[in-house]
């Protein structure tokens, strides 16, 4: 939703930024003639079929169709509200977003409040660290130093059941937005108190740096769990989040690998060892959207668990997640530590280098695929060869059309000695073409050739003849010839934004990514040509309707005069105003 944004800075925005560079941060575009193309990042395919039109400032799928301005690239690839996206382009570019109306007659979809509180609560924890002997002597213990502890805003939940209610909790509509926020609880008597209490505090941020929850560490193990984490809330879904990714993204402008480890405190300790690649899961194990953002993030993935049982179950968890989403150009590799050991311990024993020397040398996916597919099959029989088969075949089958599924499908075959013939993944396959040209409506051909060239507005005169002319979208054309008008300069992307929030969004986002071929002064002949022949069409539909009228007797003697000027008249074909 639009929200308060004015119009106007939409524009603006989409006047500043350019698409190419927006979508070449996330997705590697290669020139092709006029426009650039990709594999598509919204589903898997061997044959790029993804666009990006600088002209139109405009991406379109020919596979999934997927389509849009830089905000809905954004939108759908990083899964942002439409303000969040525009957000995000305006910090890229040096804008502040103006949002009009105050806060209290804010939408409900506005958040901002729930920000606010959460980034209080990490505030006021912050402050309540140095007032705890026990938690700064644990710190200490663990070799933090300021500048980390400042970095992550490391804070303590004192003991207590009301501290951040007290402090934060001093209304009714604040107490709703702690609720809301998770950071307060309910008892069966229905009292409400703190759900972090004599914990170490580390906030989650999102990938704007904003506090959207929080994980609390005990400092002795009994205590409680050792980690307690904020509950599913609006703005936070643990399924989706890692701890320390938005450290990881300021730290490295370009980032070739990302490390994934399993505690919030190993994380801390490889960025102060001078490792800021280093991410966690919140608590659960690795989700798909987890791999998707990681792989976002960076084109090698290392998953770094303990060598035990549990380590190796959760290690598996991450391969199956990450199997789909290893296109061309992805590469995963697995990290398992030796007993006793987790990467606090050992980057403080072994240093930077001896755990980058570890990273090295991780072992990758097809390796660990294979070797734990066969660690329980007797490989020289003909019966372990087919089970080993018959294990990989459905996995090698969720591997994207690509590359690596066809040397993994080869691998196989050479270690089983049995054709690797797989079951495609109907959700991850798709075939891909370019849709086949189909016959658009002469109203529907003019909006396409004006979305191509905004411009052409300022060279049709007003009054729109067109507008006699009883067809769907002749409102519609008419619509975006007074707005391309209003707003010299405007590009197609701008000019189809406009109509976010209305119904006509979709049909206008296809003809955009319609192909209009020729170049653009054979396009504006098309397009006056197009005009001149609704202008006919008008006349014609007039003139049909008073015969008709006529037959039944019933016209009136100016209506009759008109018929009489239509019947004589030829019709002058549409100029371009000088």
């Amino acid at each position: 939703m639009r929200g308060r944004i004015p119009d106007s800075f939409i524009d603006e925005l989409l006047a500043r930024v350019d698409i190419v560079d927006v979508i070449e941060r996330r997705v590697p575009l290669k020139k092709a003639g006029r426009e650039w193309t990709a594999c598509c990042p919204f589903h898997n395919e061997r044959t790029p079929s993804f666009y990006v039109s600088p002209a139109k400032q405009f991406f379109h799928c020919f596979g999934c169709s997927a389509h849009g301005s830089a905000i809905k690239f954004l939108m759908d690839y990083e899964r942002l509200e439409f303000p969040d996206a525009v957000e995000e382009l305006a910090q890229a570019v040096g804008l502040k977003v103006p949002y009009e109306g105050n806060r209290d007659n804010a939408p409900r979809e506005d958040k901002t409040d729930l920000y606010a509180v959460l980034d209080a609560a990490a505030r006021w924890y912050e402050g309540e660290l140095p007032k705890s002997e026990d938690a700064k002597a644990y710190c200490t213990k663990r070799g933090l130093d300021a500048d980390t502890m400042a970095r992550f805003r490391i804070g303590w939940a004192p003991a207590g059941y009301d501290g951040v209610i007290r402090s934060l909790g001093t209304s009714e509509r604040r107490m709703q937005l702690l609720t809301e926020a998770g950071m307060i609880a309910n008892s069966e008597r229905g009292s409400k108190y703190d759900r972090f209490r004599e914990r170490l505090m580390f906030p989650i941020l999102d990938r704007r740096g904003r506090v959207i929850a929080f994980g609390g560490r005990v400092l002795q193990s009994e205590q409680g769990p050792k980690y307690l984490n904020s509950p599913e809330t609006p703005l936070f879904h643990k399924g989706r989040e890692l701890f320390a990714l938005w450290q990881v993204k300021q730290a490295n402008s370009n980032l070739p690998r990302i490390v994934v480890v399993e505690g919030y405190m190993d994380v801390i300790a490889l960025h102060q060892a001078g490792l800021p690649i280093a991410v966690a899961t919140l608590g659960t194990a690795t989700t798909p959207e987890h791999t998707e953002v990681l792989f976002r993030a960076a084109p090698d993935v290392v998953f770094c668990f303990d060598g035990d049982r549990a380590g190796r179950a959760a290690a598996w968890k991450a391969l199956e997640s990450a199997l789909p989403r290893l296109r061309d150009g992805r590469q995963a590799y697995f990290l398992f530590l030796p007993d006793g050991e987790d990467p606090d311990t050992l980057v403080r024993k072994e240093g930077k280098e001896g755990f980058e020397k570890r990273l090295r040398e991780a072992t990758p996916l097809s390796a660990y695929f294979f070797g734990e597919l066969s660690h329980d099959v007797d490989m020289a029989s003909l019966d372990g060869r087919a089970r080993l088969a018959e294990r990989a075949r459905p996995l090698i089958a969720r591997l994207p059309d690509g590359a690596f599924r066809d040397l993994m499908a080869q691998e196989l075959e050479k270690r089983s000695g049995a054709r690797a013939v797989l079951e495609p993944d109907s959700n991850a396959r798709r075939a891909v073409q370019r849709p086949v040209a189909v016959q658009r409506s002469l109203v529907r051909s003019t909006i396409a050739l004006l979305l191509a060239q905004p411009g052409l507005a300022d060279q049709v005169d007003k009054p729109y003849s067109f507008l006699r002319l009883d067809k769907p979208g002749v409102e519609l054309l008419a619509e975006l010839l007074d707005m391309a008008r209003a707003r010299p300069g405007i590009n197609p992307a701008m000019l189809v934004e406009h109509f976010s929030e209305r119904s006509e969004y979709a049909a206008l986002q296809k003809l955009m990514a319609a192909a209009v071929v020729g170049e653009p002064d054979a396009q504006r002949t098309e397009f006056f040509d197009a005009l001149a022949k609704m202008e006919q069409q008008a006349i014609t539909q007039r003139r049909d309707a008073l015969v008709t009228k006529n037959r039944e007797g019933t016209l009136s003697d100016v209506e009759k005069a008109e018929l009489r000027e239509l019947l004589a008249a030829r019709v002058p074909a549409p100029t371009a105003s000088s």
